[in-house]
């Protein structure tokens, strides 16, 4: 029977069926796993509890535990991996994880699972996975409940849990201290809302960073290299560049040519963002950044509106992407009320923590 068309679209609505259902059967699974897990943890927390000292009890439990079920079930249950499960209650037990925040404040897991050694083992029903939802893998979990902090790690488990961030993306916007970069760039309320919510995008500077984290274009901090190399690594990157960008951003061009008069301008890489419905248009500057590069950017911005933006589409954003950043050029370049234009420095290797603090507490006292 020759494929027509009409065919090749059953064909195709089919596999896309067959498809969502392998990742819907895929993910109750990884969720059904961490919520045994997370019972196991349970028991053995319950069984060594009391007053008096039981670190030696506990660990024969775990040792004789692990034989057992590596027995019964194969790899998987050493020692280590029982204690993890072990450390999974203690931390998720309190009613912190991501799915807890939409229950009643006072009601938390530990509220509903009996804490006496004459407990009966819950059920992975139906209702106790919706109860109880552990909506990563258990790889996820393992990396999350090494963030001490509490709000961090709710954090990165709901922006893992909204962009199907897998364990790998994890760890790379972790070591990038994403949420070190938002967090000093918002007043507390607005921290506050990070842990609850995530990373919410409702304006213009809901998606800029600042400084940007490029390690993954593989340059090193002092070697030299030119705008069209760093253009070009971005480029061969654009999966890894769109991650650090955040939510929502689709790539549209690079070097867009604009005319005006007999005069032609290209503009570096122009993104869209389909939350806030709008144009990003991005510049890269290797160099100090200087007045001239906003004042060209804005007359981009205002090409892009006047030209090419359609009347249900918002304003466009122009970033200024530089290696070196002086606010007071910003400052008093912009106007006051500007929410179009931003500069924002990058880094070509991953800062830690107390560098990333220390780099834009000196961009705040040189404003």
């Amino acid at each position: 029977m020759p494929i027509t068309t009409s065919n090749k679209e059953l064909y195709a609505q089919v596999v896309t069926l067959l498809q969502s259902a392998k990742s819907q059967v895929l993910r109750t699974v990884n969720q059904t796993m961490v919520l045994t897990y997370f019972e196991i943890g349970r028991l053995l927390v319950e069984e060594q509890q009391g007053g008096e000292e039981r670190a030696e009890y506990g660990k024969a439990i775990l040792k004789g535990l692990s034989k057992v079920l590596t027995k019964e079930f194969g790899k998987g249950f050493s020692v280590t991996n029982l204690k993890q499960m072990r450390n999974l209650y203690l931390i998720y037990g309190k009613g912190q994880t991501v799915s807890n925040l939409s229950l009643n404040k006072s009601q938390t897991v530990s509220d509903q699972l009996p804490l006496s050694k004459s407990a009966t083992v819950l059920p992975i029903s139906e209702d106790n996975l919706k109860k109880h939802q552990f909506l990563l893998s258990w790889s996820h979990y393992l990396k999350l409940m090494r963030i001490d902090d509490v709000a961090e790690r709710q954090f990165y488990e709901i922006e893992s849990q909204k962009n199907n961030w897998s364990v790998r993306e994890l760890n790379r916007q972790y070591d990038s201290a994403l949420y070190t970069r938002l967090v000093l760039s918002r007043d507390k309320k607005e921290v506050q809302k990070l842990s609850e919510k995530g990373h919410v995008i409702k304006k213009p500077q809901d998606v800029i960073k600042d400084p940007y984290i490029l390690e993954f274009l593989g340059l090193p901090e002092l070697t030299a290299y030119s705008e069209n190399d760093l253009e070009q690594e971005i480029i061969n990157k654009l999966e890894h560049f769109l991650l650090e960008l955040g939510n929502g951003f689709t790539f549209v061009a690079r070097q867009k040519r604009i005319s005006l008069d007999d005069t032609h301008f290209r503009i570096d890489l122009v993104f869209y963002n389909r939350i806030l419905k709008c144009f990003v248009l991005i510049d890269l500057k290797i160099g100090e950044l200087k007045h001239q590069d906003l004042g060209q950017m804005q007359m981009y911005v205002n090409y892009y509106d006047r030209e090419l933006k359609l009347e249900d589409e918002n304003n466009t954003i122009g970033i200024v992407l530089c290696k070196n950043k002086r606010e007071s050029v910003v400052e008093y370049t912009l106007p006051e009320n500007n929410e179009q234009i931003f500069a924002s420095k990058y880094q070509t290797v991953l800062p830690s923590k107390e560098d990333l603090k220390s780099i834009i507490n000196r961009q705040n006292i040189s404003v």
